[in-house]
């Protein structure tokens, strides 16, 4: 995802989506590439594509649940439309340099 081309109210989400942390790895979203886009509309509703690492992954709705959560931390967000979806499907290249790091995934 490229944060260069969000509106000042989608970096704010982004950033907010930067602290909702994998609890089973320890490591952000977004760095772990799971954020696909992140757009607010003109009634402050905000739509976020995300992703998961692995197929059946059982904690979907926690991961759901965090990210509208962080989404509707931010000031005028008024709600938040988390959708998963499967593609582009994930690759650890997705991952930024810190989760590749953190995890001791060399590529």
């Amino acid at each position: 995802m490229y944060e260069d081309s969000l509106s000042s109210k989608e970096k704010e989400v982004f950033e907010a989506l930067k602290n909702v942390i994998d609890p089973e790895l320890g490591v952000s979203l977004v760095d772990l590439g799971l954020i696909y886009s992140v757009e607010v509309d003109d009634q402050n509703v905000c739509h976020i594509n995300w992703t998961l690492t692995t197929m059946g992954c059982p904690i979907i709705e926690l991961l759901q649940d965090m990210i509208k959560k962080a989404a509707l931390q931010v000031d005028g967000v008024k709600d938040c439309e988390a959708k998963l979806v499967y593609y582009p499907q994930w690759t650890p290249k997705m991952m930024s340099q810190v989760a590749r790091l953190t995890l001791g995934i060399h590529l």
